[in-house]
């Protein structure tokens, strides 16, 4: 009987309360009938309060209190629930819901109850209803998951702040085309998301605060979505596997190599489990891998793999190596506004074997230098570019670097050289908002 008690609680007490929305976020959920609207991503990325924002956006469109269910599953009070009593204490509240109205039920982290995927999959096809869930591991993508959820689900991912976003969430207009004004304040602000990051929580802390939030992201990452989850034997062994992946963000790694690593620090442990805790590591949205562009998926996988982390100012808070390459984390930074896109990326090697730091599924061409001032620099990176732009039959590609802007026109193409502030906003606008697409880069 407490457990039907808590439960009436907790659902009326959330209809009745006023909803945090925060910073609105470019993700556009689309619901389809019949299918769960699944919303994944890394801890403290701002899920939970997306999907407030959803419930405040039905009720901005008329949709009743009464007909919107809210349950976080990290209340205590919830503790080894039967889901089955969640349709049962709602309609005992609201019987003339049942089978007359549409319910919307929103369930917060519900990856950490057994079975959820057959309890939300029942849910569906016995009530008159749309379900939201979020959950921080990538395993909701599984195949197992989508064998169980028999394709009633769609899922949509969500990360940090993208640099529009926290233009957004401090006021400032990223739209195109832009003043000069504006372009000055865009640019300070940049300088300032390249220190603190996207993370919503530190976006303005003091740098001690800033630190420890990070750190403390990482130790529930490592511990909560891995280590007790997966009821890790080598706990230690995963930590140091972590560690010497941020350590090397944006360089390239193998799994003979992170198991040499682990094996000098005296850890038993088989190579095999080393893939495994980096497939969690990558489940958990933690940290990606990128493989070889290659249209032999067996070629890519045996290739060098690049490692990035989910948020660029997160590698110099967790990182523990004495000096920090600024230069792949601008990389990680450019990385992590192509992922946001949804579009598959991969790194490039022309014939001769230069390297193209990302190539997008599409064939888009972006390569990544802090500066080309540097004469051997600017000679290495543009010759890749030369050489793989009729490779791929593009015509234009992109060099990001911090702060230089210059077009390069050669014999096989034209090399676009950008600030990474404008690169972020091109990329935001471009692929996240479709109705900006007659913007230039110009306008930047």
């Amino acid at each position: 009987m407490k457990v039907k008690e808590n439960l009436q609680e907790i659902i009326l007490d959330n209809q009745e309360k006023k909803h945090f929305i925060g910073t609105k976020r470019t993700v556009q959920i689309e619901t389809i009938p019949g299918k769960a609207s699944i919303c994944i991503g890394v801890r403290r990325c701002g899920k939970s309060v997306f999907m407030q924002q959803q419930i405040e956006r039905l009720l901005s469109s008329g949709t009743s209190r009464e007909n919107i269910v809210l349950i976080n599953f990290f209340d205590d009070r919830l503790h080894k629930i039967d889901l089955a009593l969640i349709p049962e204490v709602y309609y005992s509240l609201f019987p003339q819901k049942k089978s007359a109205e549409i319910v919307y039920f929103f369930f917060d982290e519900i990856q950490i109850v057994p079975q959820w995927e057959l309890f939300v999959e029942r849910l569906m096809r016995t009530e008159q209803c749309q379900v939201y869930i979020t959950g921080s591991s990538a395993q909701m993508l599984s195949q197992e998951i989508a064998t169980q959820m028999r394709g009633r689900s769609l899922s949509w991912e969500l990360f940090p702040f993208s640099f529009i976003e926290y233009l957004t969430s401090d006021g400032i207009d990223g739209a195109l085309p832009l003043t000069t004004k504006r372009r000055l304040e865009i640019q300070n602000q940049f300088e300032r998301y390249w220190k603190t990051g996207g993370f919503p929580e530190a976006g303005h802390c003091s740098d001690g605060v800033r630190i420890k939030l990070h750190q403390e992201y990482f130790q529930s990452i490592l511990y909560r979505d891995l280590i007790d989850r997966h009821d890790i034997a080598h706990p230690k062994a995963l930590k140091d596997l972590a560690h010497q992946l941020i350590d090397n963000a944006g360089s390239f790694y193998t799994l003979n190599s992170l198991y040499g690593f682990l094996k000098g620090l005296g850890h038993k442990i088989q190579k095999p489990t080393v893939g495994q805790y980096v497939e969690w590591l990558e489940d958990s949205y933690f940290l990606f891998s990128v493989r070889l562009f290659d249209a032999s998926f067996s070629r890519s996988n045996a290739n060098p793999k690049k490692v990035y982390m989910v948020d660029h100012a997160m590698i110099r808070s967790i990182s523990s190596a004495i000096l920090i390459n600024s230069g792949h984390i601008l990389e990680n930074l450019v990385f992590c506004a192509l992922r946001r896109t949804g579009t598959a990326i991969f790194y490039y090697r022309t014939v001769s074997g230069k390297e193209v730091d990302f190539i997008t599924a599409e064939k888009k061409l972006v390569q990544v230098c802090e500066t080309l001032a540097d004469p051997k620099t600017r000679k290495r990176e543009l010759q890749a570019l030369f050489e793989a732009m009729p490779e791929c039959d593009q015509q234009e590609s992109i060099v990001v670097t911090r702060s230089e802007s210059e077009t390069i026109v050669g014999e096989t193409g034209t090399v676009r050289v950008i600030p990474a502030w404008q690169f972020l906003i091109q990329t935001d606008k471009f692929y996240l908002n479709s109705g900006n697409e007659n913007h230039s880069l110009d306008q930047c």
